[in-house]
């Protein structure tokens, strides 16, 4: 079968990397020439609400899916008119709307942070007195690693925030401070079989993912259930099919969602070499109809993203010759918080994983 990705970044490249020993053929749609994805798998150069290209997609694959959350819903709508689309372009329509999305987890009984629609600078000021300080401001659309937020610690920052996002639609949130972040990757077929992975303790820089560590400190068998509970609701509610990834403030034994992606997600790439089946085939099998891989850890794990750029080809030799770590490169050009690459790395303990850990974070951070 032939599957089309709308998006060709690294988790296009990714996703059909897993298919290709599953017997499958990809066609990807990115507006860019030179997307890195392209370099594994065909690919058409055309925006993603180009209906002529859109419907070349449609004629020459047998489903559609897609790697990031930005993808127009109406594509998603009108593809789905002619050729299956997994994750269901209502999961893309709910995520892609920060007030949507938290309307969506109050309804189903997922536990959120406080939240208050602010349209205008008046409701704002009021949104802040109503929820209190510090709060964060964010944009309801097309906010990701960090941008698009702003944290207000008291009223005097009231007017200067405005001023730099008030002219896109805005959301009020009251501010956690929270124990951990963490992350659940799961993943339902078009039978309705649900897989999920061990829950994953991310540290964030700059808003950006730095590390992600499954079944971290933080991570218990009861905030494990908990999150699977959270998860299976709105896979249910959605109709879900795909890896679908569900971010989480850990606060005091309870958990608060924070956003969901309705796709493979940064977090799980630890899966690769870490889990019994990867995300990216987890999501290939799951779309296509097939059974789902077990989820199980083969091990202690972690990622390392690369940002900004590779280390020197010494640094990248002496991160090779570390035990259990597999380096992958994307292919990208380098640019600052751009993500170029990431380093898994698994160990036979959690000892010889926290020092193999710090090894490569000393290697990569200091490129």
């Amino acid at each position: 079968m032939t599957i089309g990705i709308l998006g060709g970044g690294q988790l296009g490249r990714m996703i059909a990397l897993a298919g290709y020993p599953l017997g499958q053929s990809f066609l990807v749609l990115d507006p860019s020439g030179d997307c890195c994805a392209g370099q594994v798998a065909p690919s058409r150069i055309g925006a993603y609400d180009d209906e002529e290209r859109l419907s070349e997609i449609a004629r020459r694959t047998d489903v559609v899916t897609y790697e990031f959350e930005s993808v127009p819903v109406a594509s998603a709508r009108f593809l789905e008119s002619r050729v299956s689309v997994f994750p269901p372009p209502m999961a893309l329509e709910v995520s892609q709307d920060r007030l949507t999305e938290k309307d969506f987890f109050r309804a189903h009984g997922i536990p959120s942070t406080e939240y208050i629609d602010v349209p205008t600078l008046e409701s704002l000021e009021q949104a802040a007195e109503t929820l209190g300080y510090p709060c964060v401001l964010k944009t309801r659309k097309f906010g990701y690693d960090g941008k698009g937020q702003r944290v207000l610690n008291s009223a005097r920052d009231i007017e200067s925030a405005w001023a730099a996002m008030g002219a896109a639609s805005l959301i009020l949130e009251s501010f956690v401070s929270f124990d951990a972040e963490v992350s659940l990757l799961c993943v339902r077929s078009r039978g309705g079989e649900e897989r999920f992975y061990a829950l994953v303790e991310n540290e964030h820089l700059d808003g950006i993912l730095r590390v992600s560590l499954p079944g971290g400190p933080a991570v218990t068998p009861e905030l494990q259930a908990l999150a699977e509970a959270y998860a299976e609701k709105a896979m249910r509610a959605l109709n879900y099919v795909g890896v679908l990834t569900i971010e989480f403030f850990v606060k005091d034994g309870a958990l608060f969602a924070n956003e969901m992606a309705p796709r493979v997600h940064n977090s799980g790439h630890f899966s690769i070499e870490g889990a019994e089946t990867s995300q990216f085939e987890n999501h290939v099998r799951a779309i296509l109809g097939m059974p789902l891989g077990a989820t199980e850890l083969l091990g202690p794990s972690a990622m390392v993203n690369v940002i900004g750029s590779f280390p020197s080809k010494e640094a990248r030799d002496q991160l090779m010759r570390i035990p259990g770590v597999h380096v992958h490169d994307y292919g990208k050009g380098g640019a600052s918080g751009r993500k170029v690459g990431h380093v898994t790395l698994r160990a036979s303990d959690v000892g010889a994983l926290t020092e193999r850990l710090a090894r490569v974070r000393g290697l990569i951070e200091g490129a």
